[in-house]
């Protein structure tokens, strides 16, 4: 099996807190589900603010910023067959609910 990345690129949807929580359990079963076949391997959600480094002058500014249509919220590496199961995989991710994104991308290995 191979390991694919998934970059998850939030949604700007607000939720009541009663609606985050039924959200999270979402969240927990899904990787849950996954944990049980044996394909999840690792992941995490990730803190707002950070820093990013650019160019060749190497220039460091603050970011990434929540308003950025983009932004990337967490990610997992899960175990697949193919691109094609880890892209069905995917399908059932809770942010999709909420009008986010998941980015599925193979891991080259070194």
């Amino acid at each position: 099996m191979a390991e694919y990345l998934y970059l998850f690129r939030g949604s700007h949807q607000q939720l009541s807190p009663e609606q985050m929580q039924q959200h999270m359990q979402k969240w927990s079963t899904w990787i849950a589900e996954l944990s049980k076949r044996g394909q999840f391997k690792a992941g995490d959600p990730l803190e707002e603010g950070g820093k990013q480094v650019r160019g060749r002058k190497k220039a460091v500014t603050d970011g990434p910023f929540a308003e950025a249509k983009d932004l990337v919220g967490g990610y997992l590496i899960v175990n697949s067959g193919s691109l094609d199961e880890a892209t069905e995989l995917a399908r059932g991710c809770p942010i999709l609910e909420v009008d986010g994104g998941v980015e599925v991308r193979p891991i080259r290995k070194m």
